[in-house]
């Protein structure tokens, strides 16, 4: 198979300037995550919801890690219509062969080689020179190129990678033809200003720099990968790898829906843009919760349930008079709701909200009345529900909701 490579690159970096590209790694190295694993279905279903969600690259699957793998990568890329289905494969001929195999029916094809650069890899885990490296990434891009439409290289532990040689090797691969070159922070080490720092070299030293699209594939064992992949934006990456509620290796990848949405909020900042359909992050983190089976932490930023929840009184009585007072986003944005949970914490102002809402009509007397009732559920258990208000509203005051007594005879 050879795709007509030509004119890829050009393809590629067309209208980087003011925008970034998303690289949805959930299906490959987010499913890698003990307990995250997905069958061939869950993985179909999930890459449906990713296309709807605006992702620009799919990285379906590692076709030569199991044949399960392989048929997910085919069926993906047969199926879907609008992003590039990109396949993980090492820098050997078997790994390249599989992944251009399985991505035959895509529309557009990425095959994303990666070979480690470090000194440690390169002794501890490749037991190879700095030449041999090189020698080995160039002849691997140009196998890749045959059989698919991009290549993209990535240097696996680039962060702790001598930057001289980091910047040697990726301007080997501009020069084999590659078109996105990734620095992953492998182990999540860096620190923004390191990361900032480090693309800024490459961008000035890698030879053909501004044919290419530049990438960064943050981890977060640090807690640092959302902080780092938007720092290598500020420094001029182009494309970011992030996972669907930061799934991943260990403790996870930068999480997909803290990039797209710090951007959005903080256009003025970044001045970048991406192609992500927002109002579908919170629909898409619960259909990943669901196929695997693995619940979103409520503490999660942008799509846990305590994102847009509020339960401190003085939270909730500012949220009233305005809710710009404690939310930087809409949660319709992100296709979530704002909730005002009724707590230890709540205060009257929620209280009497609620109970409006109820369609109560409430005096002062009987607020009092009720809030003190309330007050007292609340360190008995951690939130009161609508049914636990009708049963306080019951016990204080013989009162029906205004809409009950609307039909009453």
């Amino acid at each position: 198979m050879n795709p007509a490579n030509q004119g890829s690159t050009e393809s590629v970096e067309s209208d980087v300037g003011g925008r970034v590209r998303i690289f949805d790694t959930t299906l490959r190295d987010g499913e890698q995550a003990p307990g995250f694993s997905m069958d061939r279905r869950a993985k179909l279903r999930m890459a449906h919801a990713l296309e709807a969600l605006g992702v620009d690259i799919i990285e379906a699957g590692f076709p030569q890690a199991s044949p399960d793998d392989f048929a997910a990568v085919a069926e993906i890329a047969r199926t879907l219509k609008t992003p590039t289905i990109a396949a993980l494969a090492r820098c050997q001929s078997a790994d390249i062969d599989s992944a251009g195999k399985a991505l035959q029916g895509a529309r557009h094809s990425r095959i994303h080689l990666f070979l480690s650069t470090s000194p440690l890899h390169r002794e501890h885990k490749l037991g190879k020179s700095k030449q041999e490296v090189i020698d080995i990434a160039a002849t691997a891009i140009l196998r890749a190129k045959a059989l698919a439409h991009e290549v993209e290289f990535s240097a696996e532990d680039a962060l702790r990678t001598e930057p001289d040689y980091l910047a040697e090797i990726f301007s080997v691969a501009v020069e084999a033809g590659a078109c996105v070159l990734n620095a992953p922070d492998t182990v999540g080490y860096v620190t923004p200003q390191e990361i900032t720092e480090m693309f800024a070299y490459l961008r000035k030293h890698v030879r053909g720099a501004d044919r290419v699209v530049f990438s960064a594939h943050c981890h977060d064992d640090l807690g640092m990968a959302t902080a780092n992949s938007l720092a290598a934006i500020s420094a001029g990456a182009r494309q970011v790898e992030c996972t669907i509620n930061g799934i991943g290796e260990r403790a996870g990848n930068a999480a997909l829906e803290e990039i797209v949405m710090a951007l959005h909020t903080r256009r003025p900042l970044f001045k970048v843009d991406t192609g992500i359909v927002t109002e579908r992050l919170f629909p898409t983190s619960r259909l990943l919760a669901e196929v695997t089976n693995q619940a979103v932490p409520r503490n999660k930023a942008i799509v846990g349930d305590n994102a847009f929840a509020h339960e401190s009184g003085i939270h909730q009585h500012g949220m009233l008079k305005h809710r710009g007072t404690y939310e930087i986003m809409r949660p319709q944005d992100v296709g979530a709701k704002t909730s005002l949970v009724l707590g230890k914490h709540s205060g009257r102002h929620a209280l009497r909200q609620r109970l409006v809402e109820l369609e109560y009509e409430v005096d002062e007397a009987t607020l009092d009345a009720v809030f003190e009732s309330f007050k007292t559920l609340t360190d008995k258990q951690r939130s009161v529900t609508n049914d636990d208000l009708t049963s306080l509203m019951a016990m204080h005051q013989n009162t029906t909701p205004a809409a009950a007594l609307a039909v009453s005879p």
